[in-house]
């Protein structure tokens, strides 16, 4: 099975139905509409608008996006999922539809908008996913709720504050976990998508195996927004803070099962490592021959792995 069957820009070329277990539910244009039976609303989460995606019915599983990217990213697992549980996809503050607030992007923070979201529509045990500043999400989220967290899937980057972190933190990226203020805005007011295909295309074991086009105009159009490259900065000006909590929650170790997803070519066996330290019941997959982008380089791998574990 090739990759491309899972990618956004391939799901309107996807069969009715397929013989697998992971067929895709439905063809679905990923630029024009939900899979069947999903709808996208916003609620007002202690003054904050969390615009969200949800369908399904069963256990409830989050599923939280990272940078560059919105809840757009998870459209080819979403019906695969709501097969047999509740899946909840929102943009995170700052992100896609939600609200771009001056501040709050500490992940403790954004992992408390999310726990909001759930409780109001009338949700309390959730399992989380989450790829990239999404995984900090839902570590926070997990740590900070632990009655209410069942299990925790985490994908490709890193948890700040934890072990050798800075060893990620300090090494190609410092330019980019430091570019925040006035001049990077104005750098890249109206070059977003040129920004962004650095981190598409660098990011990637093989950039024609990344973010298709499709994708790549909806993510940049969405960050375009008027406050959408400020409130994304925002997210990595918190590390040094995110650092100072997540060593803290750190000292006691989470009970519930954690599935670590990484990239060979990306993070490979380091956040599992990270996982270690802060969870008892770790399994870890570094996915051979991909990158960051494990969603779209290598979904015929990761959409199985995250559905069975989810089970």
């Amino acid at each position: 099975m090739k990759n491309v069957a899972y990618t956004a820009a391939n799901l309107a070329k996807a069969p009715l139905a397929l013989a697998t277990p992971f067929a895709l539910a439905a063809p679905v244009a990923r630029a024009a509409r939900l899979p069947k039976g999903f709808t996208e609303k916003s609620v007002n989460v202690d003054g904050v608008k969390i615009s969200y995606k949800s369908g399904g019915r069963g256990p409830v599983v989050v599923l939280l996006h990272g940078y560059t990217q919105t809840s757009h990213m998870w459209l080819p697992l979403m019906p695969l999922l709501a097969t047999s549980h509740t899946v909840i996809a929102p943009d995170l503050r700052g992100a896609g539809g939600s609200e771009r607030t001056p501040g709050g992007y500490d992940k403790k923070t954004m992992a408390t908008d999310i726990r909001g979201l759930v409780h109001q529509l009338g949700y309390e045990r959730v399992s989380v996913v989450g790829h990239d500043i999404g995984l900090m999400v839902a570590y926070a989220y997990a740590a900070q709720y632990v009655s209410e967290v069942g299990k925790v899937v985490l994908m490709d980057a890193f948890l700040p504050g934890v072990g050798n972190w800075k060893d990620v933190w300090l090494l190609r990226d410092l330019w980019h976990f430091h570019f925040y203020g006035e001049t990077p805005l104005a750098l890249v007011k109206g070059r977003e998508r040129i920004y962004f295909e650095h981190f598409w295309n660098d990011f990637a074991a093989d950039r024609t195996q990344s973010l298709p086009e499709a994708d790549r105009r909806i993510y940049a159009a969405a960050y375009a927004r008027a406050e959408g490259m400020r409130a994304g900065f925002e997210v990595f000006r918190n590390f040094e803070q995110d650092a100072k909590d997540f060593a803290a929650f750190s000292a006691t170790k989470l009970s519930m099962p954690f599935l670590v997803l990484t990239g060979e070519k990306a993070s490979g066996t380091f956040l599992i490592d990270q996982a270690k330290l802060v969870a008892t019941n770790v399994s870890g997959t570094v996915v051979k021959n991909s990158g960051h982008w494990l969603m779209e380089e290598a979904a015929d791998q990761v959409v199985p792995a995250i559905v069975a574990f989810l089970k």
